[in-house]
């Protein structure tokens, strides 16, 4: 009789504290406790991150232990974000993985917050049935800290082909979206907005950059430049045109984010295409992927909302890929906090 295999999930790396159990490669349980304190300052503050994450981590792995019906002493190993992330965040995940598998004698397995990302496509609840990329494919990872094209080998053979090199996809979203007094998270009112707007309203300033690497430091100063000279001769220019100002904005970065994705895929004969991250949750963003997959003849792989934000559900299969390869760590590894891909 086949052993079960259950895997202990947990993500902490930014502001959401997370959970998640997998018995053989099959999602049971998937539980996240976002943190609402951040929106009033317009962006995580990572002090306030770590102490809610310190309230969050008991009740949050309970919850997932007890939906996924079982109890600790039935888990084989414990799965963890070592990083990329916030320092105070990452710590408090990592100092409860530890602590739990010390006392369980169970191994433990450190897991990269953006390589978990793309393996996201690769989570299946019992009984589901669903396509996965084949390797090797690319991967367009893009969030509110991240933004690079990725060749796919294997679940632990990744190299990335091109990557931003100032700001993120996701980040020039957010401060875009504060200038124009939306608040923090600032992609989800794009997203509500820019479905009502006319994205030929507006031209901004698109980077001109060799190879696949991105830049969005560019197109963030065109906006708050035009916004600003808009705004002295129209105090409410903003409220009158806010949807064409998102629409435009969002097809911007859908363009910058593609042209590059369309020479990846041309210069290595990649026809298989995912998205992940956090902003592969936006809808433009996933129907441009879609209309490339019919133009270009690609295989598109599109991550459910679910699993395109922070979760656990991701850190629990990539967990699952190493416990069966038995990639275990020591329990003095050391988180980091930036990319490691």
């Amino acid at each position: 009789m086949e052993k079960e295999v259950f895997i202990l999930g947990i993500e902490s790396s930014c502001d959401d504290t997370a959970a998640a159990v997998m018995k053989n490669g099959e999602l049971l349980s998937n539980v996240t406790a976002g943190q609402k304190v951040h929106e009033e300052y317009g962006g995580v503050v990572p002090e306030l991150a770590s102490r809610a994450h310190q309230q969050n981590i008991v009740p949050v792995v309970d919850t997932a232990l007890k939906r996924a019906g079982i109890d600790a002493g039935q888990l084989s190993a414990v799965a963890f974000t070592r990083g990329p992330g916030l320092m105070g965040s990452l710590l408090v995940g990592v100092s409860f993985a530890k602590g739990l598998a010390r006392s369980l004698n169970i191994p433990m397995i450190e897991c990269d917050h953006l390589q978990a990302h793309i393996l996201a496509h690769f989570i299946k609840q019992p009984g589901e049935i669903r396509e996965t990329p084949e390797f090797p494919f690319l991967c367009l990872l893009v969030s509110g800290g991240n933004t690079q094209i990725v060749r796919v080998d294997s679940y632990n053979r990744m190299q990335i082909l091109g990557q931003t090199i100032d700001d993120a996809a996701g980040e020039a979203m957010d401060k875009c979206s504060k200038v124009m007094g939306f608040g923090y998270p600032g992609g989800p009112v794009i997203d509500r907005l820019a479905r009502q707007g006319n994205p030929k309203a507006f031209r901004f300033n698109k980077p001109n950059i060799a190879g696949y690497d991105y830049s969005f430091s560019g197109l963030k100063t065109s906006f708050l430049y035009n916004l600003r000279d808009w705004i002295k001769e129209d105090p409410d220019f903003i409220e009158k045109n806010k949807e064409d100002l998102c629409a435009s904005l969002e097809k911007t970065i859908v363009d910058i984010l593609m042209k590059k994705l369309r020479l990846a895929a041309k210069d290595t004969g990649i026809r298989q295409v995912a998205l992940a991250g956090g902003v592969s949750a936006n809808t433009g963003l996933r129907k441009a992927l879609e209309d490339h997959a019919r133009r270009y003849r690609w295989k598109g792989f599109i991550p459910p909302i679910s699993y395109s934000t922070d979760n656990a559900a991701m850190i629990a299969c990539t967990g699952y890929f190493k416990y069966l390869d038995r990639d275990f760590c020591e329990i003095d590894v050391p988180i980091y906090s930036k990319n490691s891909l």
